[in-house]
């Protein structure tokens, strides 16, 4: 695999190798060993799936300690716009954020380190999304950050008008009013 550092330190870009003939393809989407080896030791306990429909916006999420979670997010088939934002306070890139376009045919992996808000935004009419979490789902330590926070200035690409949130996403808080991570407190 192809790990590909971003502009914040943390969230990686992973690329696999892929092996194709007139069959097909075939690539090996995870690998404990290399993962521990190129990008983080830690171990996945829960692996999730949605599908989603064109403009649908789920985020920006994250789990408070000591329930934080790391993602390794992917598509398989689609395309969305992922978007990791650290939500440090106190680190040099707070507030900022890295998006990737994620689709079935790039077979590209998104590393969501904890201490980032995560989010997706759906830009084909359908997409099938999975992702590995390294710890439980535990709704009392739920956090999310509104999506359209203009302290972030993320572009989601899709028009506001056809962005399809959850209830819940509509009242997410403003970055300044969210429960937040330190930086300076050990996640791993």
């Amino acid at each position: 695999m192809n790990v590909i550092k971003t502009d914040i330190e943390g969230p990686v870009i992973i690329e696999p190798k892929i092996f194709g003939d007139d069959r097909g393809y075939f690539f090996e989407s995870y690998s404990q060993r290399n993962f521990e080896a190129d990008v983080l030791k830690t171990e996945f306990v829960q692996d999730n799936e949605s599908k989603s429909k064109y403009g649908v916006l789920r985020g920006l999420h994250y789990q408070l300690p000591p329930y934080a979670q790391s993602k390794l997010v992917r598509v398989i088939s689609g395309r969305v716009l992922d978007v990791a934002v650290d939500i440090r306070k106190g680190s040099p890139t707070f507030g900022r954020h890295v998006a990737v376009e994620l689709t079935g045919e790039n077979h590209r992996q998104f590393f969501i380190p904890r201490g980032f808000a995560h989010g997706f935004v759906v830009l084909s009419e359908e997409v099938l999304f999975q992702y590995k979490c390294d710890n439980y789902y535990a709704p009392d330590h739920e956090g999310a950050v509104l999506w359209n926070d203009p302290a972030l200035n993320i572009d989601w690409i899709v028009p506001e008008s056809k962005i399809l949130l959850s209830d819940k996403d509509k009242k997410n808080p403003l970055l300044d009013n969210a429960p937040l991570f330190d930086f300076n407190d050990k996640l791993y």
